[in-house]
């Protein structure tokens, strides 16, 4: 169905349907931009998609924010998608590392993830003070987003900014080491060699 979607070229329609459309056709039309995206994003970042998702992660419906926030993830796995986050959601999804909703939080750490894999996002996160709500959620053992924040925090750590206050918070991840999960022990193990590093 995505390919469709693409091929109709409704991509357009869709996102300009998300500023006037009642809360429960946004979520179907978020659900529907996520599949397509996986398939391609160009379509989408020419119609100036990232604006008006960045305006949905501020609404009051915990599922719009959420999907969203899954929307710029899918958005932030191609390149060209990686530079417009950059330029224009880090602050944003900062703020959403600390929504009382585990899915939003989620969601927000998995694009701020894909968003810090270039230098300008880490500048831009580390500027947004994305370290503490981080390191909360790597804190915290029944985030959904702790996997995602380790990763996050290993990329801010290349910066030595970020290295130098991540060298504080060292037992954080030495805690993750025992955790019952590969994907987290394998993170924490990558985080504390990056942050220790020293040139």
């Amino acid at each position: 169905g995505a390919v469709d979607i693409l091929q109709a070229g409704l991509i357009p329609l869709l996102v300009f349907k998300l500023k006037t459309e009642p809360d429960g056709i946004q979520e179907l039309i978020l659900d529907t931009l996520s599949s397509c995206l996986h398939v391609e994003a160009s379509e989408a970042l020419a119609t100036d998609a990232v604006t008006v998702l960045k305006e949905k992660l501020t609404h009051s419906s915990v599922a719009i924010r959420s999907k969203a926030a899954w929307v710029l993830l899918e958005i932030g796995t191609h390149p060209e998608g990686k530079n417009m986050i950059c330029e224009e959601v880090i602050p944003v999804l900062v703020r959403l590392l600390e929504d009382t909703d585990p899915e939003v939080q989620a969601s927000a750490t998995g694009a701020l993830m894909f968003a810090t894999v270039k230098p300008q996002g880490r500048f831009s996160a580390l500027g947004a003070e994305a370290i503490p709500p981080l390191l909360k959620l790597v804190a915290e053992e029944t985030s959904k987003a702790r996997l995602s924040a380790i990763k996050t925090l290993t990329m801010l750590a290349e910066l030595p900014e970020g290295r130098k206050t991540l060298l504080d918070h060292i037992d954080t991840f030495q805690q993750c080491l025992n955790d019952p999960c590969e994907a987290v022990k394998r993170a924490a193990k990558i985080a504390i060699s990056v942050i220790k590093w020293k040139p």
